[in-house]
Formats: structure tokens, C-alpha cells, sequence
């Protein structure tokens, strides 16, 4: 049998390391599919149910793992359900190719059936972006794709006609206009020049109460940034993506920041005298230091991110675990004095009020307890994924990193819908390690329902069974529920935010998988023993309160104003504020 086109484009992703490709089959990428098929599975397909569960689920490949992600999808409707996936990859900077399929090259232009122009179309996603026209451009647009969605952390997008699938492959002519590519990428060692580091260390050794904010860039510099933190004597916030850079349990670090922060977090921005910030391109600079109270040092390796939040006196464009190593040596040692009590006194008191807050009473389950009661149970080197809306809120404050585990949610994007995507790409690059995703019925009905069918679909297949997925059931679009009332000041909009009550850890007992309701907060702590040891992948179903505030670290006038003037109004004013005294004064505790 001849060559095809398919052929040498598989190869070609097999010469480049590419294992396993995300998708959903279609005739439009017919010929492509024929040929991964002939490989015998050395290039693993995994079949989702929707094109965009196959993006997330490239996206989170990529950063579970510091690969490139794939993903697949037809002509037409296929290839434009892989966009918001392939956003979220934008935003979070992540290498992901998508491989798309297109109506035959003789029919383009013609108003066919299921035609789009996917060039267009892609361009605002992907960096870079290919429509396949003849068989010997197949090697060199496959290279380039590849080496631009790595070296720059980009999406790359090739299209391919489905009548050129099958063609037969031709090598490029020796002749003018034709091009002989090949593949293969290191990336490079990127340290700032040693004059910038020595701005940076004489602005860092000058400070006498020194913060550091890190992000998913400095994921991989975790024992630099430890070294570093420890030597200035600087609190280490983390921005959502950067949730696992440090462990919880070193007694400067202050977790979260943000809406969804600590209020040692807001105590550290708020009285540091000097900022280091590390791979983050944390959005809300409203929790940063007020403009002009705080020098400040940025290290990023993309220059397009530096004093984009927060204006740097010195910007440094490097790896962020090279970039450190180089600072280290130039930085002055102290010891602890006034401001690393008052970061580890703030720290300790931030964790306290967290606990009393997760035991407060609620009709039915605190949405609080769940996350705390999950820390001291997780599994060494376990990977846990969050979907967004309130759920996000209680995962980043109440769940305690360890060292070796592992964390991610839609960051930039913050899309609904790519918990359960990412859990299953979680646990397919590391099947032996346990996966917890966490979720609210929100995101559950709009798209992660039908994806628990793939774990159905392969969870037999993994080393370990131990895939765990929590969901909120408070028949509330919660997180926007609480931003009608605190943002806009409005009461809750029924018709909006109200969704159906629907028995998901039934849906989970009728596609092969384990059930467990949760309605009694005297029980969540015995359900995630049960799920922990379940031999098979396990949906917990919690009865959670949607009237408990998601409170944030610090509140302004306005926010305090439109909160009381929509609580006045709304059909839960009683739930509201009894909860709401709860949490913010302690009241009604159960004693734990």
C-alpha cells in the first residue's frame, strides 16, 4: 500500500514524541484516522464525547505533564467545538495542536456542506495556523507547527482537506520554492543579563518586608523559590495556577490570592514594602500593593508579561528556576525579625478562621467542609483539578498543597466545563496516581456529565482506579448568584440561576461507575474514606448549602453596599444573613 499523507503526518508526530491524541471521529477526518488506525496503537486515540472535552483535555495534558497536547476533530461543527479548549490553552500559554479536517480542496468556496473557512477561523487562537494543500507540504507545515507550539507555548492549528488525506505522499522537489524541514526542539537556557540581576537583588536586599506572588510559571522552581523565600525572609502568595509551586504547610506561605484569596494573603500585599513576582500573570491588581507602595522585581519568561499588572523596577526576561539561581548568590541573608512573625502570625490566624468557617452549620452541608475534610486525606503525589464558579473558591483556600502533588483549573479563561476533562487527561498521563476533580452542578449539567462516560469508557484501563469526582448540588449557579448580589447589588434572579436537581451519583451508579450521597455533614468525612478506597472511579454527590458566602479577603465600601441593598430584596435574606454571621463573626459553631 502507498504512503499517504495520514501516514507521514503520524510518523511525523511519533518522530516528535507525541503519544496520544484527543478527539472525536468524523468523515471529514476520515483519512487521517485510517492511518493512525494502521499504526496499532502506538500513538494512543482517546475518544471523548464532545471536540471541546478533547481540547481541555490536550490543554491539561500539556500541563500535567510538559508535553504538547493534541487534539482532533472533523470538518465543521467538529472544529469549531474545539475553540473554547484551545482559548483555554491560550490563555494559560499552554502547547496544544489541534488537527482539524476540511471539505475536499474541489469543493472550497462553493457554500458546501460543512464548510468553514478554519484558516480564519483559527487565527485569533492559534499562533500559528495551516490549511494542507499538496502532499509534499505535509512535512514541513507539520515541523513548524510543532516547533512553534512548544518553543513559544502557543497553539498551532493544521487543517486538512479530507480528499488530500488519502493522497498519496510525495517528498518536496528538488527545486526552487520547495523547503526540506526537520524536527526536534530544545528549549533554550534563559537568564537575564548579570547587570539586571544585580538591579534586582540591590531592590530585593533593600527591603525590609518582602512579599513574593507566584504563578504556574514557577511551577518548576518550586526549591528555588523555597531557597529564595527563605533567605529574604519574604511570604509567598500563589496565584490560583500556582497553587502547588509550594507546599501549605511552611508556615510563610499564605496560599491563595485574589477573590478567591486568604486574608493572609490580603494582610501580605497589603504591608510588604517590596514585591518579587514570579512566572504570574495574575489579573486583579486591585490585591496587589497600592501603585508606588512596594518596589517591585518581575521574572517571566515571556517579556509580553512583565509589568503588565504591577508596574517592575526591574524586569528580568528568563526561566524562572534559572533565573532564581542566578539571584540567589547575590541576595543578602537575614534573619527573622518583626515581618516574618507578622506573616506566620497572619498565616495562623488565616487557617484558623478557614477551619471555623468549613464547621460552621448549614441546610444541608456546609460547601466548605468537603475541601477541608479532603486534605488530610489525599493520597502522596495525588492530582487534583477544579471546575470554575464557587466551587474554585473553597478548592483554592481550603485544600493544603503537599510536596509532589499536582493542581490545575481553567486560570485564564476560568471556563465552566473542564474540571472532569482535565481529571481524565490528569489520569491518563499519570495512571497510577490518584485523581480528585472538583465541580459544581453548574458545570456538571452544562458538559462534565456526559465526559463521566469516558471514564466509564477507560478507567479499566488504568494502572490505578482511584479517580474521584465531587459535586456541589445546590441547584445554583452559585458563584454568579453571589456576584448579582455583591457586584451588582441585585437580589437572586430565579430564572437565571436556578437549575434542576438531578441525582448524579445515580447517573454515576448507572454508567458502571460508584455513587456516593452525601446529605449529613456528620458523613463527609467517611465518603471520601469510602471513595478513597473504592475499586472504581467514584462521583460524590454533595447536598451543599448555596446560601453560604464565598466571602473574599477584604471588601470595599461599594461591594458592602450593593450586598445589603440586594439582601433586603432576595427570597433567602433569612439563609443569607444567617449564614453570612456565621462566617463572618464564627457564631453557631459545632466545636471542631
Amino acid at each position: 500500500m502507498a504512503t499517504t499523507v495520514g501516514d507521514i503526518f503520524w510518523q511525523r508526530l511519533k518522530d516528535w514524541g507525541v503519544s496520544r491524541v484527543f478527539g472525536y471521529p468524523g468523515d471529514g477526518i476520515n483519512g487521517l484516522l485510517g492511518a493512525l488506525q494502521r499504526r496499532d496503537g502506538d500513538i494512543e486515540f482517546v475518544q471523548v464525547r464532545h471536540e471541546e472535552m478533547a481540547a481541555f483535555m490536550a490543554t491539561a495534558h500539556a500541563k500535567f505533564t510538559g508535553e504538547l497536547g493534541v487534539c482532533l476533530a472533523t470538518s465543521g461543527p467538529g472544529a469549531s467545538h474545539l475553540l473554547t479548549g484551545l482559548y483555554d490553552a491560550r490563555m494559560d500559554h499552554m502547547p496544544v495542536l489541534a488537527i482539524a479536517g476540511q471539505q475536499a480542496r474541489t469543493a472550497l468556496g462553493s457554500h458546501y456542506q460543512q464548510e468553514i473557512d478554519l484558516v480564519s477561523m483559527f487565527k485569533d487562537v492559534a499562533g500559528y495556523v495551516q490549511q494542507v494543500a499538496l502532499p509534499s507540504q505535509t512535512r514541513h507545515l507539520t515541523d513548524r507547527a510543532l516547533r512553534i507550539a512548544i518553543a513559544k507555548r502557543q497553539v498551532a492549528a493544521l487543517i486538512f482537506p479530507n480528499d488530500l488525506q488519502e493522497t498519496e505522499y510525495e517528498d518536496p522537489p528538488r527545486m526552487h520554492g520547495s523547503v526540506f524541514s526537520g524536527g526536534g526542539y530544545s528549549h533554550p537556557r534563559t537568564v537575564p543579563h548579570p547587570e539586571d540581576l544585580s538591579r534586582a537583588a540591590d531592590v530585593l536586599n533593600d527591603g525590609k518586608r518582602v512579599a513574593m506572588l507566584v504563578g504556574a510559571g514557577a511551577l518548576q522552581a518550586s526549591a528555588e523559590i523555597r531557597a529564595v523565600a527563605e533567605t529574604l525572609g519574604a511570604g509567598v502568595a500563589k496565584a490560583l495556577l500556582g497553587k502547588a509551586v509550594l507546599p501549605d504547610d511552611l508556615p510563610y506561605v499564605t496560599g491563595s490570592i485574589g477573590l478567591l484569596g486568604t486574608e493572609a494573603s490580603w494582610d501580605l500585599m497589603s504591608g510588604c514594602d517590596t514585591l518579587l513576582l514570579v512566572g504570574t500573570g495574575f489579573p486583579y491588581s486591585e490585591f496587589l500593593p497600592e501603585e508606588g507602595a512596594a518596589r517591585a522585581v518581575q521574572i517571566d519568561i515571556d517579556p509580553s508579561m512583565l509589568s503588565l499588572r504591577y508596574p517592575a523596577e526591574v524586569n528580568l526576561a528568563g526561566d524562572s528556576a534559572e533565573t532564581l539561581r542566578e539571584l540567589l548568590p547575590l541576595l543578602r541573608p537575614r534573619k527573622p525579625g518583626a515581618w516574618q512573625r507578622r506573616v506566620e502570625r497572619s498565616v495562623q490566624k488565616s487557617w484558623k478562621t478557614l477551619k471555623e468557617r468549613a464547621y460552621q452549620p448549614a441546610d444541608p452541608v456546609n460547601p466548605q467542609l468537603p475541601f477541608w475534610e479532603l486534605s488530610a486525606r489525599l493520597p502522596d503525589n495525588a492530582i487534583l483539578t477544579s471546575d470554575s464558579g464557587s466551587c474554585a473558591n473553597w478548592f483554592a483556600r481550603d485544600v493544603r498543597m503537599r510536596d509532589g502533588m499536582m493542581a490545575s483549573l481553567s486560570g485564564g479563561l476560568a471556563s465552566m466545563g473542564a474540571a472532569v476533562p482535565y481529571a481524565i487527561a490528569a489520569k491518563f498521563a499519570h495512571p497510577d496516581r490518584a485523581v480528585v476533580a472538583m465541580i459544581g452542578d453548574g458545570a456538571m449539567q452544562m458538559n462534565n456529565m456526559a465526559e463521566l462516560i469516558t471514564v466509564a469508557k477507560y478507567w479499566q484501563d488504568w494502572s490505578s482506579p482511584t479517580w474521584i469526582c465531587l459535586v456541589l448540588n445546590n441547584q445554583d449557579l452559585n458563584q454568579v448568584t453571589w456576584e448579582q448580589r455583591v457586584m451588582e447589588g441585585n437580589p437572586k434572579f430565579e430564572a437565571t440561576q436556578t437549575i434542576p436537581d438531578i441525582p448524579y451519583h445515580r447517573f454515576a451508579d448507572l454508567i458502571g461507575l460508584k455513587g456516593i450521597l452525601v446529605d449529613d455533614p456528620d458523613k463527609v468525612g467517611s465518603a471520601w474514606d469510602e471513595a478513597f478506597a473504592a475499586s472504581r472511579p467514584v462521583v460524590i454527590e454533595l447536598r451543599s448549602d448555596p446560601e453560604v458566602p464565598p466571602m473574599p479577603p477584604h471588601l470595599t465600601f461599594r461591594q458592602l453596599r450593593n450586598f445589603a441593598a440586594a439582601t433586603i430584596s432576595d427570597t433567602e435574606r433569612a439563609g443569607i444573613l444567617r449564614n453570612t454571621a456565621r462566617q463572618v463573626l464564627g457564631r453557631s459553631g459545632n466545636g471542631h
